[in-house]
């Protein structure tokens, strides 16, 4: 497959002040590609928590073909991949992008599953943009790249 349809993924995770930037940033890792090209740039915006604790949210999108094939095809190794595949209907909104949230401490582990900590948006290409056709599109990928 030369080409994905998706436009772009996006990642973002949070740090919160108890947790190690370096370490939140790693997570990330996960799923982008370590092939020798560019890596897609993290970028970093601090916030202040209800609380006034620190909070800094990174951030990174691929746009790459190459690179979004690798955070799809990792999508595709999470342990509860057919739960993933039953709610792509639920997991695609009216603009054709597709959600899921990762398990941040098992990304850090190198495992992929579903859970809490990172956010992964994939805005999937539709031509017409319909949600119907960005849900085939996103299933069929999916299945693809899990081969």
């Amino acid at each position: 497959m030369s080409s994905v349809p998706f436009h772009y993924i996006d990642l973002r995770a949070f740090c919160y002040a108890t947790e190690e930037p370096e370490r939140v940033r790693e997570t990330l890792d996960t799923l982008m590609p370590t092939d020798g090209q560019d890596p897609p740039s993290v970028e970093r915006q601090e916030n202040d928590g209800f609380h006034g604790d620190r909070i800094l949210v990174l951030s990174s999108r691929m746009e790459r073909a190459d690179a979004m094939r690798y955070a799809l095809a990792r999508l595709a190794e999470a342990a509860e991949f057919e739960t993933l595949l039953d709610q792509v209907e639920e997991r695609v909104d009216s603009n054709c992008a597709f959600y899921v949230q990762l398990d941040k401490q098992a990304a850090f582990d190198g495992r992929i599953r579903l859970g809490e900590g990172i956010s992964v948006r994939a805005k999937v290409e539709a031509y017409p943009a319909k949600r119907a056709t960005a849900i085939e599109n996103a299933r069929t990928t999916l299945l693809e790249l899990r081969g």
